[in-house]
């Protein structure tokens, strides 16, 4: 499946505008929130506007995968994008907060066909030689928008409004559409297999089930409830169906043989850790900032900054690199820099300076960029190119799984201590310890709280604060350590020797 040379620039900027509209969006619509809710209400719903979307995302991404190796990747890459502007269209004309849930789910179907779809363009597409620096460029604006996400969402809120959140994705999408839709020839060659509805549905209602358990687990409900529990057991029967599914299936959507390749196992389980690491980072750093240090940023867009310059220096340098080093070998790199970010992040205290956290900060956006390139030329070295679609998406699943998970587990443990800590502190205040100005952090970020409170109480909220964000980045450092013992297991293969593989195919076919 081949773009002509004098179209595959057009192509390429299409597949990265894509990428860009639907990995931002989730951190877009979070910074917008507030307003939101403030406007259409529904304070105990608002977590649906999230979870709907990455639910949504996160099941349409291995059967999305999957289907674009059967039938195409520009079918379903176009149908992504069209669905995907549809809910945003939807989205923006919400009247209600379940409305707007709804809206989002459609958005989420779309982009779980978006990304693992354009990464598969993108490597069928551009020669091998040249794959070390596009997947670069295409892993710089994934971990890009992440973090821009939220600089463009408050702007957007504060001078705008918050419906354009989603409109904005309107002009990007349309483009991204046009340059797919004419610039774009594919083969009409495809892998002729049958469709795994059972596999299907299991996967979606056992990833519906877990989602929806730890986004309502500790917040809605409580963790014990037999709402919460029945989600889990839930997740555990349909995933154990779907395995026994799969096993069985002529085509499965996601082929556990695939996991025999130590490269292909090796590259998901390090995007697992490290998106686990690194979402960690992305939450806990701005908190920190703004409600122990007092900062006068008004986003986490603006804050996260210096770890954004270091995410995208980090996946341009490792894009490069592929051509001249093994997987391995960068991945090592990488998560040792990481671990170094992760922990001194654990040295956090109110009087740690700007400078040092500004620092600490790039070396963690180091210790991530890299991953978003090499990560995804790693896991389909071994794969031809009818297979490239159930890997991409595998890898986009487990990665956002990762940090699904590491924002849950980490938000428990950093609220929990926090709270412990308060009442120790205030032991005997009943009125301070139950009063929720004191045991919710987001409360003191605001400068105009901040001034309501006493010097002194202040103070010792500040302290904790900073006490449970270095505790919570403490924990982040076992993610962190085992992201370095998976990328220590890795194969030695490198782009080079996929280069020479898929040379002598097509020498073989050229005698046969």
């Amino acid at each position: 499946m081949n773009a002509k040379q004098g179209n595959l620039k057009i192509v390429l900027a299409g597949l990265l505008l894509a990428i860009l509209m639907a990995s931002m969006d989730n951190t877009i619509v979070a910074t917008a929130m507030g307003t939101i809710v403030g406007e259409l209400g529904g304070l105990d719903k608002f977590v649906w506007v999230t979870s709907a979307y990455m639910v949504a995302e996160m099941a349409g991404m291995p059967i999305f995968g999957k289907l674009s190796d059967m039938f195409g990747r520009k079918m379903f890459f176009v149908f992504g994008l069209v669905v995907f502007l549809i809910g945003s269209i939807l989205c923006g004309t919400a009247e209600s907060i379940i409305q707007l849930s709804i809206y989002r789910a459609i958005q989420g179907i779309g982009g779980g066909a978006l990304i693992p779809i354009a990464f598969t363009i993108m490597f069928d597409t551009v020669p091998v030689e040249k794959r070390g620096k596009l997947g670069g460029l295409f892993g710089a604006v994934f971990g890009l928008s992440s973090i821009f996400g939220p600089l463009l969402g408050a702007y957007i809120t504060d001078y705008i409004n918050w419906h354009w959140v989603f409109y904005v994705n309107i002009p990007l999408g349309l483009l991204a559409l046009a340059f797919i839709v004419f610039f774009y020839k594919e083969s009409p060659v495809h892998a002729k297999q049958k469709i795994d509805w059972w596999g299907a549905v299991t996967l979606v209602g056992s990833i519906i089930s877990l989602m929806f358990a730890l986004e309502l687990g500790g917040n809605k409900y409580e963790w014990g409830s037999g709402e919460i529990l029945g989600l889990f057991i839930a997740f555990v029967l349909l995933f154990v169906a779907f395995i026994l599914i799969e096993r069985k299936a002529k085509d499965p959507i996601i082929s556990f043989p695939m996991f025999k390749i130590r490269l292909f196992t090796t590259s998901n389980l390090l995007g697992l850790f490290s998106g686990m690491a690194f979402v960690t980072a992305s939450v806990y750093i701005p908190i920190y900032i703004q409600g122990v240090l007092g900062g006068t940023a008004t986003n986490s867009g603006l804050v996260l900054l210096p770890m954004m310059l270091g995410s995208v220096v980090s996946a341009t340098t490792g894009g490069f690199l592929m051509n001249k080093l093994s997987y391995r070998s960068i991945m090592i790199v990488v998560t040792i820099i990481l671990g170094a970010g992760v922990f001194f992040l654990t040295t956090l205290s109110p009087d740690t300076s700007r400078f040092l956290v500004t620092v600490y900060m790039i070396l963690t956006g180091l210790g991530i960029g890299a991953t978003f390139s090499v990560l995804s030329n790693a896991a389909i070295h071994h794969f031809e190119p009818a297979q490239r679609g159930s890997v991409n998406s595998t890898v986009s699943f487990i990665r956002s799984l990762g940090m699904t998970l590491g924002i849950t587990i980490f938000g428990i443990i950093q609220r929990d201590e926090f709270s412990s800590k308060l009442k120790e502190i205030f032991a005997g205040q009943d009125q301070m310890v139950n009063n929720p100005t004191f045991n919710d952090p987001r409360v003191i970020l605001a400068p105009e709280a901040r001034a309501h409170i006493p010097a002194p109480v202040l103070d010792k909220i500040v302290g904790v604060l900073s006490a449970s964000i270095a505790h919570t980045f403490m924990w982040a450092l076992i993610p962190t350590v085992l992201a370095f013992v998976a990328a220590l297991i890795m194969s030695k293969e490198q782009l080079k020797t996929s280069l020479e593989n898929e040379m002598s195919n097509k020498k073989m076919e050229m005698k046969n």
